[in-house]
C-alpha cells in the first residue's frame, strides 16, 4: 500500500511538472510565431497572437496599441527582414508569462535598411486557451 501511495505522489508531481513545462513551450513556440510573423508582415497572424490590449514599446520610447504595432509591420514602416532571439528565458505564473531576449534584427523600415541589437520584455497572458501578447518593451542594451 505504502509503495501505490508513493507512485501516485510521484506521478502527481510529475503531472504537475510537465504541466508547467508544457507551458513554458507553449509561450516559446508563442513567440516563435510572433518573430515569424514580423518578418513575413502576416497580418491575421499578428493579430491573432496579440491581444486586444497590446501595449507595445519601442526603445525610442515609442508605444503603440495593436492596431498600430499590426499596420506598421504590414505597410513596412517597421519591417524586419530577419529576427534572431538570444539568451531567451521564459518565466510562467499562472496565466502570466515573461519572456526576456536580446532581438537582434535587419530592419527595412520605409524601404531603409537598418540594424537592431536591442533587449526585450515581453508580457504574455494565456486567453481563452491561447497565450497572447499583452506587453512588450524594448530597451537599448
Amino acid at each position: 500500500m505504502t509503495k501505490a501511495i508513493f507512485t501516485f505522489i510521484f506521478s502527481l508531481m510529475l503531472s504537475v511538472t510537465v504541466m508547467a513545462q508544457t507551458d513554458e513551450q507553449q509561450v516559446s513556440a508563442a513567440v516563435e510565431l510572433l518573430r515569424k510573423a514580423m518578418i513575413d508582415a502576416d497580418k491575421p497572424a499578428l493579430e491573432k497572437i496579440a491581444a486586444e490590449e497590446l501595449s507595445y514599446g519601442h526603445s525610442s520610447g515609442l508605444i503603440e496599441d495593436k492596431a498600430t504595432f499590426v499596420q506598421n509591420i504590414v505597410s513596412g514602416k517597421s519591417g524586419f527582414t530577419a529576427i534572431e532571439l538570444k539568451d531567451q528565458t521564459v518565466s510562467v505564473v499562472g496565466d502570466v508569462a515573461v519572456v526576456r531576449h536580446k532581438f537582434i534584427a535587419e530592419t527595412s523600415s520605409n524601404g531603409q535598411p537598418g540594424k537592431a541589437n536591442i533587449g526585450i520584455l515581453l508580457v504574455w497572458k494565456k486567453q481563452s486557451g491561447n497565450w497572447k501578447l499583452l506587453a512588450r518593451q524594448a530597451f537599448r542594451l
